[in-house]
């Protein structure tokens, strides 16, 4: 069949792509693959969580029905970002995870992703076993065999004072002095992202807390940075911190409202670690999105840079090829692995504010250490994604490249999670890469249009 999954799980239209059919077909699926190697003493048991759409909750319980009737112990963590419940994964010693989350997508849609046991993303080889079973006839379990369904109130908490302990073991309160402004997309981090913060230090102003189901990513949160620009300037803030639907990414903006993107948050982490002696291997890992500038930066500071494919399952795999502790993408998920398993964008946030209240410095005087060369991205919808290489865009390419004559770079790809091919040209000015990205989707428009 086609393969479902993309660089982060199963995603699409909730109730027509990602349907309580599909859940529950995913979910009997995964469970009878993911427990294989259960090492435990009683039934194997799942983690599931959710972010804060509405229709994850007939997909929780579609979920949690498959799950369970695969004679597979349900704990369901409820409202709980992503990398909370890897967490929970890795803590409880579950099976697998559960997330229904579409990130930083908007409301309508929902997405389906699993974690392997320890809280890591699963391999594409993986998924593609859950996908050869799908519809496969099977023996299903009866009587005691089935499994049980159980909440788990405690796992917000106990996340929480994780994050905490991140950077600091109690009673310290490293983030004393600081003022933040925190937009929680109202996603899944709208209670425990702030929080952390506060139970840390800091003095924290929210914004875009109050989810109703509706309004995730509506105008806020990480993709859309200009309330929380405006509002740190107003409050006088020293910075204003933004995550997406399900918070496994953060963006930052200064005190004068100025973006610091996904690469300056992971070179001032890099510079901050290597500082400590904590920069294992003296490596980043970037992925072929990160802008050049942060490549240069590292050079500087004698800091090797690694590149991925983009997702941050690709980064992770990268990571612990290399034996690496830190690793992410320009979008803003960044990968701590001696803290976390996955993205996270409330432990970024800390660790950022931690470097501020360490070094005494702004972060509007971090950032200017990672300079970035002007880049420009444009998404082409309506086209066959699967049709990059075509030899018209790739002619275009390389006169494109020409022109830049080692002066920037062009990189063409396919979304992972939607249907769109991702247009990126950096240029020594803002005006050549607009031009010169609007020439290239221009022609992918044109020749690989649906």
């Amino acid at each position: 069949m086609t393969r479902l999954f993309g660089t982060d799980g199963v995603r699409g239209l909730a109730n027509r792509d990602i349907t309580a059919k599909l859940a529950l077909q995913l979910s009997v699926a995964a469970s009878r693959i993911l427990p294989r190697d259960w090492t435990g003493d009683k039934r194997p048991f799942a983690v599931i969580g959710r972010d804060t759409r509405v229709s994850g909750e007939f997909l929780s319980a579609a979920i949690s029905a498959g799950i369970a009737s695969a004679g597979v112990d349900v704990l369901d963590a409820g409202m709980l970002p992503t990398p909370g419940v890897a967490r929970v994964v890795r803590d409880t010693g579950a099976a697998f995870g559960v997330v229904i989350s579409a990130s930083h997508n908007p409301m309508p849609d929902n997405g389906i992703k699993f974690f392997a046991a320890g809280g890591t993303k699963l391999d594409d080889s993986i998924e593609d076993e859950i996908l050869e079973i799908l519809d496969a006839e099977w023996t299903r379990p009866t009587g005691a065999d089935v499994g049980s369904i159980s909440r788990y109130p405690a796992a917000a908490d106990e996340y929480t004072e994780h994050l905490v302990r991140s950077i600091a073991d109690e009673p310290k309160r490293p983030l004393s002095g600081l003022k933040v402004v925190v937009d929680c997309a109202h996603g899944a981090a709208s209670v425990v992202g702030p929080a952390a913060l506060r139970q840390a230090g800091a003095e924290v102003i929210v914004s875009a807390a109050e989810p109703n189901g509706l309004n995730i990513n509506d105008g806020v949160g990480s993709t859309h940075l200009g309330p929380l620009q405006r509002l740190v300037v107003e409050t006088q803030s020293d910075l204003g911190v933004a995550f997406d639907g399900d918070a496994d990414r953060c963006l930052a903006v200064d005190a004068l409202g100025r973006v610091v993107n996904g690469d300056q948050l992971m070179g001032i982490l890099a510079i901050g670690l290597k500082e400590l002696g904590e920069l294992k291997n003296n490596t980043l890992v970037t992925t072929v999105m990160s802008n050049l500038g942060l490549k240069l930066a590292m050079d500087k500071y004698s800091i090797r840079t690694v590149q991925t494919a983009v997702g941050d399952r690709y980064v992770l795999e990268g990571m612990l090829a290399g034996d690496y502790v830190l690793g992410g993408e320009q979008s803003g998920h960044v990968l701590m692995l001696d803290h976390g398993t996955t993205g996270d964008g409330v432990q970024t946030a800390l660790h950022l504010m931690k470097r501020m209240a360490d070094s005494k410095r702004t972060l509007a005087d971090l950032a200017a250490e990672i300079p970035q060369l002007p880049q420009a991205l444009v998404n082409v919808s309506g086209v066959d994604k699967h049709r990059v290489d075509h030899p018209v865009v790739a002619a275009e390419i390389s006169a494109v490249e020409t022109e830049l004559a080692g002066s920037g770079r062009v990189l063409l790809r396919a979304s992972g999670t939607e249907p769109l091919i991702r247009v990126m040209v950096e240029a020594e000015t803002e005006d050549a890469a607009q031009a010169q990205a609007a020439r290239l989707a221009q022609t992918v428009k044109a020749h690989l249009a649906l």
